[in-house]
């Protein structure tokens, strides 16, 4: 049954005349709408105000707290990869309306206009430290970075382009969950992702899923926490239902630290926690080691 789900996907997104971007370019530099507005910008973490250039210069994190703010997908993917390198794909997949859902299209154009961006995910090829990788950003800014058919089409066919070519996938995830404008057709994202990473692992090739701030419901329960390797930024919140449904149903106080990077950390749900400024260098070597053994070329 998964197997029939996974390749009649496509009736549930919109293609335009190509299926990838119309030729490479370099993820663009960071604009307005992926950086904090204004000369100046107050951090959510400690209240010191930043001027939005110092926020630049430190990868868009606190130098006083070392909070990490927000950042879009084109941007995440410009500090990341070697310059220049960047080429998108499947730039044109978008999302319909399948159920007829009231406002969902003015909802999508709405998201579009904020970010600047078709879906709530990029992907790509580039090269990471000079290794050849497919790479992906889920944008926190389209409507909240949830996963709808055609985010999971596009992250589904980024791990396909991995498996084919040999090249390690990192992928940033950043998502309140399933597109609820998109039913149960959303949900099955989580089966059709999860069996192209199982294509990916009979292939031999790595995965590394870094989680931002936040990522939870169905992505949470399905790629994001299938990574060969699990890395996260500091304070990322990493989970499935909120705070407040589980401490309903659990019928108990949670400790404050609940579901972020540093207690998931503890409790084994990821490998390792990673500052924003140390994450391409912690990445490139990942990549590196792997390439070097033999993993990323299926031996």
């Amino acid at each position: 049954m998964l197997k029939d789900l996974f390749n009649r996907r496509r009736q549930y997104v919109t293609v335009g005349t190509g299926e990838e971007a119309p030729e490479a370019r370099p993820a663009r530099p960071a604009v307005e709408r992926d950086v904090p507005k204004g000369l100046v910008q107050k951090c959510d973490g400690c209240g010191a105000l930043l001027l939005a250039k110092e926020l630049q210069k430190h990868l868009y994190t606190c130098p006083e707290c070392n909070h990490h703010f927000r950042i879009g997908a084109r941007t995440r993917i410009e500090i990341t990869v070697d310059e220049g390198t960047f080429r998108e794909i499947d730039a044109r997949l978008t999302s319909t309306n399948p159920l007829g859902f009231p406002q969902y299209e003015e909802k999508l154009e709405a998201a579009m206009r904020a970010t600047g961006l078709l879906e709530g995910v990029v992907t790509g090829e580039a090269e990471l430290d000079g290794v050849p990788i497919v790479i992906g950003a889920m944008d926190p800014g389209f409507m909240m970075g949830s996963m709808g058919s055609a985010v999971g089409e596009r992250i589904a066919r980024a791990m396909e382009r991995a498996a084919e070519s040999k090249r390690p996938l990192v992928l940033f995830t950043a998502s309140g969950g399933a597109r609820m404008q998109e039913g149960i057709l959303s949900l099955m994202q989580m089966a059709k992702t999860s069996v192209a990473l199982r294509r990916m692992a009979e292939a031999r090739v790595l995965f590394i899923s870094v989680i931002t701030h936040p990522t939870t419901g169905g992505v949470s329960a399905s790629f994001a926490s299938l990574g060969d390797v699990i890395v996260a930024e500091p304070g990322a919140m990493f989970g499935f239902a909120g705070r407040r449904v589980v401490e309903q149903t659990m019928r108990q106080s949670l400790p404050d630290d609940f579901q972020t990077a540093e207690f998931n950390l503890k409790h084994g749900m990821i490998d390792k926690v990673v500052h924003r400024k140390q994450m391409r260098q912690t990445l490139g070597a990942l990549v590196r080691i792997h390439t070097a053994r033999g993993w990323a070329h299926g031996e």
